[in-house]
């Protein structure tokens, strides 16, 4: 049973990028008295501000933020410390009497909150993590998901070796903790939750609507100096020392550009492909689920919703999740 005494009922709006998402939460927080925690593994880090589409200064004065600007760019942040300090922050809003909103698409860190913060999540070194990435390089991804195999042979079937990430990450847990993750895994899946907010999920029929707006997303970027930020980014050292934001969509494939090895042109093209793939995985994660509840912007038709109508629905199931 999760603890609800601590948290009360919460609400959590999620979704792919370009979804709509942080717009639905913000009319929700300011009907419900609410106030929204990032769920975005990027928004942590500050001056990383346009490629990871954070609120603006207006949205974020009308409602208050968190978890958005706690890292320094050249620093780590993990799963395991956004999950404490998130329901630090949960905890807080809740004793003041307003709602905790959970917003973003990172469901990685969704899971964590819910939780508390799995225990293999705290098995992380980046050296280690570096060491098996430059491996994998050398030596190919078929040779590092042997090494897992060697060691942890169901996490192995689960991860394809061409997910070098995940391979490496399965392998540090392992190095770092001296446990399998398959082990950890399971042991994870036997802990009660520590928070279950209610989760609403912002889908799409017509998948085509939504990689409309992600281009459309893309473009409004870039006018707003997407291309400024990444080359400020670099030339501070920020992706030489972070590997989480050198791989941040948004900014890795501008940087051939910033290097001239192609056109800006040719970047933006890279850039809206790696965006609408990733929402692709997004929504596979979520659609996974038990916990979320899809809430469609579009009819069966493909027709888009007006918002108002959209967040009418959103209203009438929070409403309902309460009064169980």
């Amino acid at each position: 049973m999760a603890n609800t005494d601590r948290y009360g009922k919460c609400l959590a709006i999620v979704g792919s990028t370009a979804s709509g998402k942080s717009a639905l939460a913000l009319a929700a927080a300011k009907k419900f008295d609410g106030e929204i925690i990032s769920v975005d593994s990027m928004q942590v880090y500050r001056t990383m501000d346009v490629g990871t589409a954070k609120p603006t200064a207006d949205e974020q004065r009308e409602v208050r933020h968190h978890m958005i600007d706690v890292c320094d760019p050249k620093n780590q942040f993990s799963s395991a410390e956004y999950a404490s300090a998130a329901l630090e922050c949960a905890a807080d809003i809740a004793a003041r009497g307003k709602l905790p909103i959970f917003c973003g698409g990172t469901g990685l860190y969704l899971d964590s909150v819910m939780r508390g913060g799995a225990p293999e999540q705290t098995s992380a070194n980046e050296d280690v993590r570096r060491g098996l990435l430059e491996f994998a390089q050398n030596e190919g991804a078929h040779a590092l998901h042997e090494r897992l195999r060697e060691v942890d042979p169901e996490s192995a079937d689960a991860i394809h070796e061409n997910n070098v990430k995940r391979v490496a990450r399965a392998l540090e847990v392992y190095l770092v903790s001296g446990k399998k993750k398959s082990d950890w895994d399971k042991e994870s899946k036997e802990t009660p939750l520590e928070i279950e907010p209610f989760c609403v999920c912002l889908a799409y029929h017509d998948r085509a609507a939504l990689y409309e707006r992600i281009d459309k997303r893309v473009d409004i970027m870039l006018e707003n100096g997407l291309v400024e930020e990444t080359k400020r980014l670099m030339e501070s050292g920020v992706f030489e020392t972070n590997s989480t934001a050198a791989g941040a969509i948004g900014y890795k494939e501008l940087l051939p550009a910033l290097r001239g090895e192609i056109s800006l042109a040719e970047a933006a093209e890279m850039l809206k492909t790696a965006t609408r793939r990733y929402a692709k995985r997004q929504i596979t994660w979520f659609s996974a689920k038990p916990y979320i509840h899809m809430l469609y912007c579009d009819g069966e038709d493909g027709k888009m919703r007006d918002f108002d109508e959209i967040f009418a629905d959103l209203c009438a199931m929070w409403q309902d999740y309460k009064n169980k």
